[in-house]
């Protein structure tokens, strides 16, 4: 009994220390966005193309690249042009008809939020305006990368405020370019899509599911981790379809704890936690994937004062910087805070760009 009560003591004070830290009452609860894109009933009715069309709902990305390699391009760019958000958020999809989709998708919209999404130079992979929406957008030429980098993003990001201005290396789009940068294949100037056909390296900025907003009961649980899980690893069963190496997962804060669920359902070739709260899981090895797994947490980060606990679904369990957890280590003992691991000059940063580079064995 005083074993249970220590327990749920410990339980207790991780909720108040992930809720404290920003406070509790600024963390609002979130519907999970789920299911197939909007649009997809009016596809589901299309028979224009002679027969019915791959269901968004059932069928594989695999399958749905084999439907595409058997159109010609006249068929494929009418089905873009009627459809254009199921075309640009359906995995297996050809890239460049998803990019064309998704610039058409964001402009039908009208809303000034989302407006810089469709400058021609932006690669726009998968945008879902539901809720607060959902974007990931690529940088670097995605069809012919030797390598493939993923960010998983944590809380307080979504499509809406994708594009707003924040303190450069951080946010997803500021990680993927520093990062795309430090593999020596980006450039330093401009929107960072880099989209020629030198760079052998490409990443993606995804936030492809609901995120918590603040730090309330929706960041301490798994709910949202649940449901960002399995787009995750739909969205890299979609990278596989058309042809693209098993990616490297770089999952921040609460996106951790997404990649930690989705890691035995992806083929990902490593997955790298940082600013971690937990992987919902008790070793690196309980994860159940063939990915080397990786680690890094800085000295001034506040996610290590949020106890590694799990109890009754609250918590994300064992510190996957510990070595009770077993993944290899990323120096980060030059980290600034819980956003800074992809700061230029930082261990982290380059340690980070040679894993995306295939480079550490």
């Amino acid at each position: 009994m005083r074993r249970f009560g220590r327990t749920l003591v410990t339980a207790a004070l991780a909720v108040t220390l992930v809720g404290g830290t920003a406070g509790w009452a600024s963390g609002d609860s979130q519907a999970a966005v789920t299911g197939p894109p909007p649009g997809t009933d009016a596809w589901r009715a299309d028979t224009a193309s002679g027969g019915s069309l791959p269901d968004p709902a059932t069928a594989s990305p695999r399958e749905v690249a084999a439907f595409f390699a058997g159109l010609d391009d006249a068929a494929r760019h009418r089905l873009l042009r009627s459809h254009p958000l199921v075309v640009g958020n359906l995995e297996g999809a050809p890239l460049p008809l998803r990019y064309e989709a998704n610039r058409i998708a964001v402009a039908a919209t009208g809303e000034a939020r989302y407006a810089s999404l469709a400058a021609p130079d932006r690669q726009i992979l998968a945008f879902d305006p539901r809720g607060r929406g959902q974007v990931a957008e690529v940088f670097g030429d995605l069809e012919h990368a030797e390598h493939v980098s993923v960010i998983v993003p944590g809380s307080d990001n979504d499509a809406a405020g994708y594009d707003t201005r924040r303190k450069p290396a951080t946010g997803p789009a500021g990680m993927a370019r520093s990062l795309r940068e430090a593999t020596g294949t980006g450039s330093a100037t401009g929107s960072g899509s880099g989209s020629g056909s030198g760079g052998s390296t490409a990443v993606v900025a995804w936030i492809g599911y609901t995120t918590p907003v603040g730090v309330g009961l929706d960041a301490a649980d798994g709910r949202l981790a649940r449901a960002g899980a399995a787009r995750l690893a739909r969205f890299t069963a979609g990278l596989d379809a058309v042809g693209a190496p098993d990616p490297v997962l770089f999952c921040h804060s609460y996106g951790s704890v997404v990649c930690g669920l989705a890691a035995r359902h992806t083929d990902a070739a490593d997955i790298v936690a940082f600013g971690s709260p937990g992987m919902r899981a008790d070793t690196a090895a309980a994860l159940g994937t063939g990915a080397r797994v990786w680690a890094a947490r800085g000295p001034a980060d506040w996610i290590a004062d949020v106890p590694n606990v799990e109890f009754a679904g609250i918590g994300h369990g064992v510190d996957p910087t510990s070595a009770a957890f077993g993944a290899r280590r990323v120096p980060a003992a030059d980290v600034e805070g819980h956003t800074g691991y992809f700061v230029p000059g930082t261990q982290s940063l380059a340690a980070f760009a040679a894993i995306a580079k295939g480079e550490v064995r």
